[in-house]
């Protein structure tokens, strides 16, 4: 097996200037020895600065490429050890903790690795949070909390990663009565997703609450901050929040005078999706939006198929004056 080399050159002003070692002559003395002991090199770095200088970035990279080739050479131990080497230099390297992580997954198993990926996942790492919703699902290193696992896996689904997006979609599926679940596993479900909601209120300290209905969402709109509200109230709806649910289909219909306009591309987003899984509440809303071109075009035959598909009582209803006036419906009142 061709061994691998990784090249770094480092010299200060000083050292340049007193001994003439400058970068390109210790790359060439480098290649030379590496081509003597056949080894292929695979990167090079180059570097300026003075010893004073704790702060080394491509020192720091060199480690962070020694990790990943020693991991690639199935050297596990010799990757976290290159690994560490970058975080003792640089502990807020994000991509060399979930590196770490990883490797110490492999290595020692998934608890001795959720130490790491909390760590990533703090500073924001989409996979890092996919697998600490994992760990708190599973209790891997953690005591078991499913409301922790249902933040992480929203955080990281909301930066695109798929199997977080699944995940949750899993728990949406027990929550919305799809396919054979025990009534304790659904319970159980359902106080996780209060547990999530409850979450939400920790990442604003300064929110007043008004009463155990209050949402997150409307604490943010009697502060005139709509646009956080939207994004708040719509990962509220998400996790099963009536008020929050209802709240943004009348902020679509009418708007926020001043803060937001009405028919909010978000929030028909968000509908859509909810109407999608076959939730009630946002197929009947779409459909007056529909029946009413509300931010949409009119499509009354649109309008009336989502209720036809609603089986309840509220949508039949409103299936009846449908099709019997074939006109639109008064919109949600304001909020």
């Amino acid at each position: 097996m061709t061994k691998r080399a990784i090249l770094y050159a480092r010299v200060s002003s000083d050292e340049q200037a007193d001994h003439g070692y400058s970068l390109d002559s210790q790359i060439e003395a480098m290649r030379d020895y590496a081509a003597k002991q056949g080894m292929q090199v695979t990167t090079e770095f180059r570097e300026d600065y003075t010893g004073a200088k704790l702060q080394r970035p491509e020192l720091e990279q060199a480690h962070y490429s020694l990790g990943f080739v020693r991991y690639s050479l199935g050297d596990l131990k010799g990757a976290i050890e290159a690994y560490q080497q970058v975080l003792a230099r640089s502990p807020d390297h994000v991509d060399a903790r979930y590196s770490l992580a990883v490797v110490m997954k492999l290595a020692q198993g998934d608890a001795g690795a959720t130490k790491e990926f909390l760590a990533a996942a703090q500073a924001g790492h989409p996979r890092a949070q996919y697998f600490a919703g994992t760990a708190y699902a599973r209790g891997f290193g953690v005591e078991p909390d499913l409301g922790r696992a249902i933040m992480w896996w929203s955080r990281s689904a909301e930066q695109g990663v798929s199997e977080a997006r699944a995940s949750v979609g899993e728990l949406r599926q027990i929550m919305l009565g799809r396919g054979r679940r025990a009534l304790a596993e659904r319970q159980a479900t359902e106080r996780a997703f209060q547990s999530y909601r409850a979450m939400l209120w920790d990442q604003f300290p300064g929110l007043a609450r008004n009463g155990p209905d209050d949402t997150v969402g409307a604490a943010l709109l009697r502060q005139g901050r709509a646009r956080e509200a939207v994004a708040m109230l719509i990962r509220e709806a998400s996790s099963f929040s009536e008020p929050a649910q209802a709240l943004l289909v009348s902020l679509y219909s009418h708007g926020l005078r001043g803060q937001l306009p009405a028919h909010d591309e978000k929030i028909l987003e968000y509908l859509t999706i909810a109407a999608d899984e076959g939730q009630v509440g946002p197929r009947i809303a779409l459909a007056r939006f529909y029946a009413a071109g509300l931010g949409v075009p009119k499509d009354l035959a649109r309008a009336i198929a989502l209720l036809k598909a609603t089986p309840h009582e509220d949508a039949q209803r409103l299936l009846q004056e449908l099709s019997a006036t074939g006109e639109a419906v008064p919109v949600p009142t304001r909020p």
